[in-house]
């Protein structure tokens, strides 16, 4: 059944894709199988775009999408939705704005919701994205929630981080520094119509610049305003040029090992249920008796 699916799926079958995709989410009846066989060396060109809330990275991702499709190329895009914390729902769910994209052959647009992972990433990403791979598409685009420091997993998932701020967002920047101004390798300053966008690309060039950053390589910086599609075609000729020209093998397994770990890690905790710590928890805090160190330790 799986090995039919998955026939499916790399003919570019996109009901198959979903399916597939429900059944890993899920963690259904025969889920892992189909993830053992999936090929091997899927190298797919996965472009991960993050940045702060209200920064118009769904804007930037449509208009991204309608120039990989004029130029002929199919695209698989993934957008991680905030999600509810308490059922664990998105919270957006499917991109009103790349609305006119869904009943294009060429595109395959999937939201999924965070479900309470601290990365703005969700919890079956890694796995929801090698499905991606085998399926027929020539880039894959992965939009996240962009929920702040946190979110620098996206570098260990995307060959490709571009990171959308704004021109407002001066101080936001400097807060970032350690965070996601270390793994952007594009920097995208959205909105750049807006007054005082110059010069905050001036001084956000200046706090990227290599002799700050012990970088070999500049981080470029591009101004786009999404809305009116200006400067998107100068953001994916950047792509193009950093997926010919900057891969580096040694980056690639850290890449592999870090999503071994996280998996390894998964499984092991796939025996804790969280309704089930939820009941413990409540139980002992009734009885006074509640400690969160002593109570994990049972759990060690």
């Amino acid at each position: 059944m799986n090995q039919e699916l998955l026939s499916k799926l790399q003919q570019g079958d996109a009901k198959a894709l979903a399916r597939s995709i429900s059944l890993v989410e899920n963690e259904a009846e025969g889920y892992e199988e189909l993830l053992r066989s999936l090929p091997h060396l899927l190298n797919k060109p996965v472009i991960g775009i993050t940045g702060p809330p209200g920064a118009g990275k769904s804007t930037l991702v449509d208009s991204l999408i309608g120039l990989f499709v004029n130029n002929g190329k199919k695209i698989g895009v993934l957008c991680v939705d905030p999600s509810s914390p308490f059922n664990l729902g998105s919270l957006l769910g499917d991109r009103i704005r790349m609305s006119k994209w869904y009943d294009n052959p060429n595109v395959f647009i999937r939201s999924l919701a965070t479900r309470g992972s601290l990365g703005g990433l969700h919890p079956k990403i890694i796995e929801i994205t090698e499905l991606m791979k085998a399926a027929v598409f020539d880039f894959i685009i992965i939009e996240t929630v962009g929920v702040g420091q946190s979110e620098v997993e996206i570098a260990g998932l995307a060959d490709i981080t571009v990171v959308v701020v704004v021109p407002e967002a001066g101080d936001e920047v400097q807060t970032m520094k350690a965070g996601l101004m270390e793994i952007a390798d594009i920097f995208v300053v959205n909105k750049a119509d807006r007054l005082g966008a110059d010069q905050f690309v001036k001084n956000l060039r200046l706090m990227l610049a290599p002799a700050f950053h012990n970088r070999y390589d500049e981080v470029p910086v591009i101004k786009t305003v999404a809305s009116q599609s200006e400067g998107v075609s100068d953001l994916l000729k950047e792509i193009e040029h950093l997926l010919k020209h900057h891969h580096s093998k040694e980056k690639k397994y850290w890449l592999l090992a870090e999503r071994a770990y996280q998996l390894i890690q998964r499984k092991k905790m796939n025996d804790i249920d969280k309704e089930k710590l939820k009941e413990e928890i409540k139980e002992l805090s009734n009885k006074n008796s509640f400690q969160l160190y002593s109570f994990i330790k049972n759990y060690l």
